[in-house]
């Protein structure tokens, strides 16, 4: 009988060409995102490959840009024998401090090529307000203690 010679990797291979490929199931979706500024805005981008504009929420409160969506899968009668699935499915939420302070109401969104772009108006320098508190004194009022005497026991 013919010898083999010893390959240690005989086994994941075997093991590798068993398992077939799972998706991502319970991981989180979390899209990319690039943030820059200019003189007047706060930019934002952010693809979003197959997501509907009208599957989009976003919001800006206390210098924090919020954007929340679905990515939908369409559902096929026929199941495939997939190799590979990474395109995934599901919702998406993702809360983003922004470097500066801005205005959150005059913020303007557009949707081009799969790309959410987002300009954000930031607050103007002079604009901002320094607020003065005053701090009050009390006079300290004479405290009488009393004295106590020990008792020998």
């Amino acid at each position: 009988m013919p010898m083999k010679p010893f390959w240690p990797w005989d086994e994941y291979e075997n093991l590798f060409k068993m398992l077939k490929p799972v998706p991502h199931q319970g991981s989180p979706i979390i899209p990319p995102v690039d943030i820059y500024e200019t003189a007047k805005t706060v930019e934002i981008k952010m693809p979003l490959a197959g997501v509907r504009p009208d599957n989009v929420d976003i919001s800006v409160k206390d210098s924090v840009l919020t954007v929340k969506g679905k990515m939908e899968k369409k559902t096929e009668m026929e199941e495939k024998n997939y190799y590979r699935k990474e395109i995934r499915a599901g919702s998406f939420h993702r809360s983003i401090p922004l470097p500066k302070a801005v205005i959150g109401e005059k913020a303007k969104a557009r949707f081009s090529e799969g790309m959410l772009m987002i300009s954000i108006p930031k607050t103007p320098e002079g604009k901002k307000k320094a607020i003065k508190v005053k701090v009050k004194t009390e006079k300290q009022k004479n405290i009488k203690t009393k004295k106590h005497k020990n008792k020998k026991t």
